[in-house]
């Protein structure tokens, strides 16, 4: 394809071909010329919207971009409805890779019962990958939303599944040949196959059932980021024991080829949260299937610290993602 945008031949048949699942809420959605999307929600519902690039891999762009928008609207508590999507290919790109894109997206959408509203694909010298940016929309019952700065002073802190998983399946899926040489190919394709575990939205689910007082998925800055941004929007410390962390082995292996560290490595499929009873909260999702670790407490003040046995080191703001460390390497 060439510079500009995507052709409407194209756009019919790659693109608006590919778009089956449909919500109730949505009284416009795609269509060609289409720029805007109209959702009808009761009046005592919230529309939630986020947005979000995926710019470190082209690797399952497309599903990635929408399981960790999903991961957003779910950290706040509200049930998803659709996406606006904005998808940048280089120049020469052929049609079959946007086609590839579309299925991933209309696929991954279906799973977390979302439907595509509408975007803009363009084809244009500006980038050198596909970047897919995804703007998601949501709905929330009023007094029912919950934000990452919930957490209070003497909530318990609790995360579920394993740090840096989504860095660890970038970083397989990247170097999956050269990986092979290094370790057994049973273990890169386990690391493979951490994409199964990405999305945080049962956990989220449960946490509200449970009265979780905040949410935060752990992205880009990993969790360290994650644990920082906590507490700096509830203005709360916090003591956060490293040892209960919960980290794969693959993981481990991983960071250490790269000399990268995991807790400052891309987490989606991690949820971070804060509540009152944070054992309860952890039975409940461990009930649910879901794994789960008390792995410290918000305190009052701002000390913000991490423990290893008699070691004490203070948090620090989020720095660039471990991510593009080893992607450089």
């Amino acid at each position: 394809m060439k510079v500009g945008k995507v052709p409407e031949n194209v756009l019919k048949r790659s693109v608006m071909k590919q778009l089956h699942y449909t919500r109730d809420e949505v009284l416009l959605g795609p269509g060609i010329g289409e720029d805007c999307a109209a959702l009808q929600l009761a009046p005592d519902e919230i529309l939630v919207m986020s947005t979000d690039p995926i710019t470190g891999t082209a690797k399952d762009i497309g599903k990635l971009a929408i399981q960790i928008t999903a991961n957003d609207l779910a950290s706040s508590g509200a049930e998803p409805i659709g996406v606006m999507l904005t998808i940048l290919l280089p120049d020469g790109t052929r049609e079959i890779a946007l086609r590839r894109i579309m299925e991933q997206m209309e696929q991954a959408c279906r799973d977390a019962r979302m439907q595509i509203l509408g975007g803009h694909t363009e084809v244009t010298a500006a980038v050198n990958q596909p970047i897919v940016n995804v703007a998601g929309v949501a709905k929330a019952k009023q007094g029912h939303l919950v934000t990452t700065a919930g957490a209070k002073p003497g909530m318990d802190i609790v995360v579920t599944k394993w740090v840096g998983v989504e860095g660890t399946t970038i970083l397989a899926k990247e170097f999956e040949e050269r990986l092979k040489t290094y370790f057994p190919a049973s273990f890169v394709d386990e690391a493979i196959g951490f994409d199964r575990y990405l999305s945080v939205v049962p956990e989220a689910a449960v946490a509200m059932k449970s009265g979780v007082g905040a949410m935060h998925d752990v992205t880009e800055g990993g969790l360290f980021g994650a644990l920082w941004e906590m507490a700096e929007a509830s203005d709360v410390g916090l003591e956060i024991d490293l040892k209960k962390i919960p980290i794969r082995q693959e993981t481990v292996e991983i960071c250490e080829y790269f000399d990268i560290n995991p807790y400052g490595l891309i987490s989606s499929g991690m949820m971070l949260m804060a509540a009152e009873d944070g054992n309860a909260l952890v039975k409940q999702l461990q009930e649910a299937g879901i794994d789960a670790t008390v792995i410290g407490k918000a305190t009052a003040g701002n000390d913000r610290v991490i423990l290893r046995d008699e070691e004490r080191r203070f948090l620090e703001p989020p720095k660039t993602d471990e991510l593009y460390k080893a992607l450089s390497q």
